[in-house]
């Protein structure tokens, strides 16, 4: 097991990873550096290894899926994930790393919104869905995660072993992000300072496709960690249609005793009785919700047990 791994999903990024390979030596003398080549098409892998960076490979295209590789190929007390592509300062690693080990942390945040991201980034679209991600998931979950879609962040054992990475792009920080609110981990945001890509190197990212996709991931989620709460909304809306169309049949009945719509009143009763019908739904999957989250805890202990047992023998 290593005391710290630095984690580095790599796509095409011949241009920087020999500084981010080395910056990260510089900043963590006792990490061990990985680099997971995703389908590079130049000599990302080639100039990595050359860096020092032990250097492996992952087939199925996508963030996500590199990051489920990572995770369940490599044990180590503490994790730090780092973009490729330069634009995270290492400076602070070694503050999210001691906050880690020391602090009890199960996921440090390198907030770039606190600082310099939004003079250096070029695209104001990524901002306007950073900050709509980051209200989203701050409302809804109830959180102050000041920044969602970071890419540099530090993790235990405990977080990396116990999340199911379902996500196989983009959205793979939004999902890492709601499993610890939700889940009740120790979160730490540690401002850091951000720089846009150097000439010549292209963001991986699409702004509108992966920005959709990654609503889509917190509405999922949210009907999974919080089925009441999503099934309420999902009945509040069947019920207010349902009364809307009401009302004009209900007035009418009441100044003449007729009812001239027949079919409006049958689809307004069964619309009602859907709305009814969610929230008995959201009741039943919030219970189920509240058991998995006792086996959570359940595992988490296991894996307390499991990690002092590799320490020692790593000792």
């Amino acid at each position: 097991m290593d005391k710290i791994a630095v984690l580095i999903p790599c796509y095409n990024e011949e241009k920087t990873i020999a500084k981010v390979v080395r910056d990260a030596k510089e900043a963590l003398p006792e990490a061990t550096i990985y680099v997971y080549n995703n389908n590079s098409q130049d000599r990302t892998a080639e100039i990595a290894k050359q860096a020092g960076a032990v250097v492996r490979n992952e087939y199925m295209q996508g963030k996500g899926n590199v990051i489920r590789r990572m995770f369940r190929e490599i044990d180590a007390l503490v994790y730090v994930m780092v973009d490729g592509d330069d634009t995270y300062p290492m400076d602070s690693a070694p503050k999210m790393v001691d906050l880690v080990l020391n602090h009890n942390s199960d996921m440090v945040v390198g907030d770039r919104l606190s600082s310099t991201y939004y003079q250096e980034n070029k695209r104001p679209f990524h901002n306007f869905g950073n900050n709509l991600v980051r209200g989203s998931i701050n409302r809804l979950f109830k959180c102050n995660i000041r920044d969602i879609m970071t890419g540099f962040r530090a993790f235990s054992y405990e977080f990396v072993k116990t999340f199911p990475v379902l996500s196989k792009g983009f959205e793979i920080e939004t999902e890492m992000t709601i499993h610890a609110v939700y889940n009740n981990m120790q979160i730490d945001n540690v401002i850091i300072d951000y720089r846009d890509r150097p000439e010549g190197s292209v963001s991986k990212l699409n702004t509108y496709a992966d920005g959709f996709k990654v609503l889509r991931t917190i509405a999922r989620l949210y009907r999974s960690y919080k089925p009441f709460g999503f099934f309420a909304i999902v009945a509040a809306i069947l019920a207010f249609i349902s009364i809307i169309f009401l009302i004009p049949i209900f007035k009418e009945y009441w100044l003449t005793g007729l009812v001239p719509r027949f079919p409006t009143l049958i689809v307004c009763c069964f619309v009602m009785m859907s709305a009814v019908l969610s929230i008995f739904a959201g009741t039943i999957l919030s219970t189920l919700a509240i058991n998995n989250r006792r086996e959570f805890e359940m595992q988490l202990n296991m894996l307390q047990r499991h990690k002092e047992t590799d320490a020692a023998k790593g000792m």
